[in-house]
């Protein structure tokens, strides 16, 4: 592995920590910055969000209260098992390149564990900076009642 593939490897992880970063601020403008503009998240039975805007309302949906008069939901996401497969072979001069990654979360709020899956994502990096072209993501499990069992209800 050269120094330009350990560059792009530790900038993806950043990009992801970011995402979850933001995301768990409800930062939605910076959240949404870390996307390509044609970018694409799928929660695993759920309609696709594509696009800048659908992944403008997929964010603001997820920072909104449970229910009328209720306090925001604090959450943090921790991600593990982060595998990252570059395509191709990543120099300093790379205008254009591609990735995948495969990764576990789990995600906790001020009540304790509320859930946990599976990001499979594509990245592309160009002029030294990575961002999201997708991201699918599983949940695998979750605490009834929690904030992700409340969002996805709400659908």
């Amino acid at each position: 592995m050269n120094d330009s593939e350990l560059k792009a490897r530790e900038a993806i992880r950043d990009l992801v920590a970011r995402y979850n970063l933001y995301g768990d601020r409800g930062r939605i403008e910076e959240l949404l910055a870390l996307f390509v503009p044609d970018a694409w998240i799928e929660v695993e039975g759920r309609p696709r969000n594509e696009g800048i805007e659908g992944l403008r309302a997929l964010f603001g949906g997820a920072i909104r209260r449970p229910k009328e008069g209720a306090a925001t939901w604090r959450i943090a996401h921790h991600v593990s098992s982060h595998c990252i497969d570059l395509e191709g072979t990543a120099t300093d001069d790379s205008e254009s390149l591609r990735a995948s990654g495969h990764s576990h979360y789990l995600v906790l709020s001020q009540h304790g564990l509320d859930h946990w899956g599976r990001y499979r994502d594509v990245y592309c990096g160009a002029s030294g900076r990575w961002l999201f072209e997708s991201r699918r993501v599983s949940v695998d499990g979750l605490v009834p009642g929690g904030w992700a069992d409340t969002n996805l209800q709400r659908g």
